[in-house]
C-alpha cells in the first residue's frame, strides 16, 4: 500500500495595495487638517520669504517699466552742454555764440538753453530773511525751452514773445511748492532780484531736466533788462537725429567752445536715469537675498513641523504598518504632507506679494509687471524646499517598526 502524497501549501503572497496619487494628497493632507493652526504658522513663513522676493522683482520690474515709458515720451536724444572748470579750478564759461553754433550741427534739430543769474534770489514776500532763499535758482529762459527738454505745463501758460520782455515768470514745481505757491491758478507775484514778477505758470516735473524744478524761469529779454543778465547760457539743450546722438555728443565741446573745448561738459540727462534705474537694481539683489533668507527660515520651520508630527504620531505609523503600509508608502505620506505646506505657503505668498505690487504700484502711478517666471519661480522653490525639509522625517518615520511604534505609545 502506497503512503499518499502531501502536496505542500502554498500561500499566496499578498501585495501591499498600491496608493494612487490622489490617495496620498488626501492621506498627506490628513496630518495639515488635524493641526490646522501649526500648519498655518509653518507656510506662514514660507509665504512671507516667496512674498518678499515677489514683490521685490515686481516693484522693480514695474519701475523700470515706468522708466522706459517715460524714455519712449522724453525720448533718449537729449544732450545738455554746460561750462565745466578751468585749469585754474575757476568755473568756466560758455561764449554768447555757444547756442548759436550748436544749433549748426547737421543733426541737431532743436537747440534752447537757460542761463543762471546768481543774485537774483526768490522770495514770496519782501518780508522774508535773506538768507531763506529756499534753494530756489533764477534762470532766463528761451522760449523754446520745453520743446527741447520736455517739461510740461501744470497750470498756467509759457513764455513767449511778449510775456518774455515783461516781468513773468514760470516756476518748477518744486519751486512752487516751497514758495507755497503749487499749482494754484497763476497772476500770483513772487519777488525776484528785488522786482516783483508775477507767476503765469507752474511746470510738472521735468525728469529730464531736474534742474527746472527748483527754478524761477523769466523771459530772456527781461532778465537782461530788468535782473543784468550778461546773456551767457549756463545750460545748452539740443535734441539730434536718434541714429547721431554719439556722433553729435563727440563734437559739442568743441562747437560750444572752440578755443577751450576742454572747460565744456556734455551729458545725456537719460543716461542719469539708466544709472539710477542701475543703482536700483542693485538694491533689488539684496532684498532678494533677503527674502531668500526668509524662505530658508521657513523651510526650516517646515523640517521642524515634521519632525515633531513624526514624533506625535508614531502610533498611527505603527498601526498603519501593522496594517501592511509599506516604508515606501510611509515614506510618500509624510513627503506629501511637506510637499503640501510648502505648496500652501507658496501660493499664498505669491498672492500676498501679487497685492503688495499691485498697490504700491497703484499708489506711484507705474504699470503693474510681475514677470510670469517670478510667480513660477517662486511656487516651484517651495515646491523643492518642501522636498528636502521633509526628506529626513519621512525616511526617519518609514524607519520605525511597527512594533516599536506601538510600543512607544
Amino acid at each position: 500500500m502506497t503512503a499518499p502524497v502531501v502536496k505542500p501549501v502554498v500561500k499566496p503572497v499578498l501585495k501591499p495595495a498600491r496608493m494612487w496619487p490622489g490617495d496620498m494628497v488626501r492621506v498627506g493632507a490628513v496630518g495639515l487638517r488635524t493641526r490646522p493652526m501649526r500648519a498655518f504658522l509653518s507656510a506662514l513663513g514660507i509665504a512671507i520669504g516667496i512674498a518678499a522676493m515677489v514683490a521685490v522683482v515686481g516693484v522693480s520690474s514695474s519701475s523700470r517699466a515706468d522708466l522706459d515709458r517715460t524714455l519712449a515720451a522724453l525720448g533718449t536724444n537729449l544732450l545738455t552742454v554746460s561750462p565745466g572748470s578751468t585749469l585754474t579750478g575757476e568755473e568756466a564759461q560758455l561764449p554768447l555764440e555757444s547756442e548759436a553754433m550748436v544749433g549748426r550741427v547737421a543733426p541737431v534739430q532743436e537747440v534752447s538753453a537757460i542761463g543762471l543769474l546768481g543774485e537774483a534770489k526768490v522770495y514770496r514776500t519782501n518780508k522774508m530773511p535773506e538768507t531763506e532763499t529756499k534753494g530756489i535758482a533764477t534762470y532766463a529762459a528761451r522760449t523754446d525751452l520745453r520743446a527741447a527738454t520736455g517739461a510740461e505745463l501744470g497750470s498756467g501758460v509759457w513764455l513767449n514773445a511778449a510775456t518774455g520782455t515783461f516781468p513773468a515768470t514760470v516756476l518748477g514745481s518744486a519751486a512752487a511748492e516751497r514758495l507755497g505757491i503749487g499749482h494754484a491758478a497763476p497772476d500770483v507775484q513772487v519777488l525776484i532780484g528785488g522786482r516783483w514778477f508775477t507767476v503765469i505758470g507752474v511746470l510738472e516735473p521735468a525728469p529730464l531736466a531736474p534742474e527746472l524744478d527748483s527754478a524761477a524761469l523769466v523771459g530772456w529779454p527781461a532778465a537782461q533788462d530788468r535782473l543784468g543778465f550778461d546773456g551767457h547760457p549756463t545750460t545748452i539743450y539740443t535734441r539730434s537725429q536718434e541714429a547721431s546722438v554719439e556722433d553729435v555728443r563727440d563734437v559739442l565741446g568743441a562747437t560750444a567752445n572752440p578755443q577751450a573745448a576742454n572747460e565744456v561738459e556734455v551729458s545725456r540727462p537719460s543716461d542719469a536715469l539708466a544709472a539710477k534705474q542701475a543703482a536700483g537694481e542693485a538694491f533689488t539683489g539684496l532684498l532678494l537675498g533677503l527674502g531668500a533668507v526668509a524662505l530658508l527660515v521657513g523651510g526650516v520651520g517646515v523640517a521642524n513641523t515634521m519632525v515633531i508630527s513624526v514624533l506625535e504620531r508614531r502610533s498611527e505609523i505603527g498601526l498603519r504598518r501593522s496594517l501592511g503600509a509599506t516604508r515606501g508608502q510611509i515614506r510618500a505620506q509624510f513627503l506629501a504632507e511637506s510637499l503640501l505646506l510648502s505648496a500652501l505657503g507658496g501660493a499664498g505668498g505669491a498672492l500676498i506679494g501679487t497685492v503688495v505690487t499691485a498697490g504700491y504700484t497703484l499708489y506711484q502711478g507705474w504699470p503693474l509687471v510681475i514677470p510670469a517666471w517670478a510667480l513660477a519661480g517662486g511656487v516651484a522653490a517651495t515646491l523643492v524646499i518642501g522636498a528636502v525639509a521633509g526628506l529626513y522625517p519621512a525616511i526617519r518615520a518609514s524607519r520605525l517598526s511597527p512594533t516599536e511604534a506601538l510600543a512607544t505609545t
